[in-house]
């Protein structure tokens, strides 16, 4: 006798979007050091700061509130060479400055061009400074003059606080034992904390059922395995 399967229901693409706004900022141990430094712009310890972390834990979303509150001007780390003349008073936000070979008289420039104006420049990298395998001595001694933070991996709380909170944006109820499951299963990353929620979103709405354990346990091995979308 073949086994009813349960009405599978097809979600609807809701725009849930990534939110980096200060009020969507969880703060644990990991990124506090950070979180204060951002809040207490434009009091800054030096005109350039580094913001350097790992992949995924978060210095985007940090970039992004100091972004807005300063109302800085964001340029790609391609264009720093052309965009040094054009900054104004503006404070600057270059994010990701080490993902491509840097462009090191652009970066001199633009460093000089924001001290100049008495202005701010933030810097999102995945490593310090000193790694970056700078040649220009002049670039060299600016970036040794920055203040550098550094924003560590999610831990136990960053990671469950930021799984609740995407949860809840999306006005869907998960139990504690749940988040704490996907917390020890799930890599330590804010990028990965969004997919799994949105992947076990998804699953739940085609099912007509709750997120439970055993349905995070599958979403983590699919997620595992490289699997593009789940099948259930």
């Amino acid at each position: 006798m073949r086994a009813v399967q349960k009405p599978r229901q097809l979600p609807l693409d809701l725009g849930h979007g990534t939110a980096y706004s200060r009020d969507d900022l969880v703060v644990s141990r990991a990124n506090a050091e950070a979180v204060a430094l951002v809040d207490r712009w434009p009091d800054w310890p030096a005109p350039v700061v580094v913001l350097a972390g790992p992949s995924g834990a978060g210095k985007t979303h940090l970039a992004a509130i100091w972004r807005e509150a300063a109302d800085a001007l964001a340029i790609p780390a391609t264009a720093i060479g052309t965009a040094a003349a054009g900054i104004g008073g503006h404070p600057v936000l270059v994010d990701d400055v080490d993902s491509a070979p840097i462009d090191e008289p652009g970066l001199f420039h633009l460093i000089n061009a924001v001290r100049g104006a008495g202005s701010n420049l933030l810097l999102t990298a995945r490593s310090f400074p000193s790694a970056w395998r700078v040649t220009l001595p002049d670039l060299a001694s600016r970036l040794k003059a920055a203040a550098t933070v550094e924003i560590h991996e999610p831990d136990d709380l960053l990671l469950a606080g930021v799984l609740t909170k995407l949860f809840s944006d999306r006005q869907v109820e998960v139990e504690p034992h749940v988040v704490q499951y996907l917390v020890r299963r799930i890599e330590r990353s804010l990028a990965t904390a969004m997919r799994v929620v949105e992947r076990l979103d998804r699953a739940a709405l085609e099912q007509k059922t709750r997120i439970t354990r055993a349905l995070a346990a599958e979403a983590v091995s699919a997620m595992d395995e490289g699997q593009g979308e789940l099948d259930f």
